[in-house]
């Protein structure tokens, strides 16, 4: 059985690139276009993994769905990719290795998105 993505973002046409890519490395992908959708699908369709934009419907809605997925016993553990474009947009940059304690997430991609950077990180971070 192909492990589970959900993918949380507003860009339908940067979701469905997504779902090509990882469909093509033998991935099942579900998406959401929103925060509180993506949080409902994640109890409902219990993915293995989760790839979650910050800039929604808020600039940091991405962040707040995370904290609530990583405060959940019951998600706590989940793999959370962030996708962002704040580097481009601000000039500011994610490291996982310094900013690590207070980011609720295990790895950042920085848009545009390379399809092999994609599918190397999602699949390092399901150990596979």
């Amino acid at each position: 059985m192909p492990k589970k993505v959900l993918i949380i973002d507003d860009d339908i046409d940067l979701v469905e690139a997504m779902r090509i890519t990882l469909e093509g490395a033998g991935f099942a992908v579900i998406d959401a276009q929103d925060g509180q959708k993506g949080l409902d699908k994640v109890k409902k369709e219990r993915p293995d993994l989760v790839i979650l934009d910050v800039m929604m419907g808020t600039q940091d809605e991405g962040f707040h769905i995370a904290y609530t997925l990583r405060q959940n016993p019951d998600t706590a553990d989940l793999p959370i990719i962030m996708l962002t474009a704040i580097g481009q947009e601000t000039g500011f940059s994610f490291n996982k290795e310094k900013d690590g304690d207070f980011l609720p997430v295990d790895e950042f991609i920085e848009k545009p998105i390379n399809p092999d950077k994609l599918i190397e990180t999602v699949k390092s971070s399901l150990g596979l």
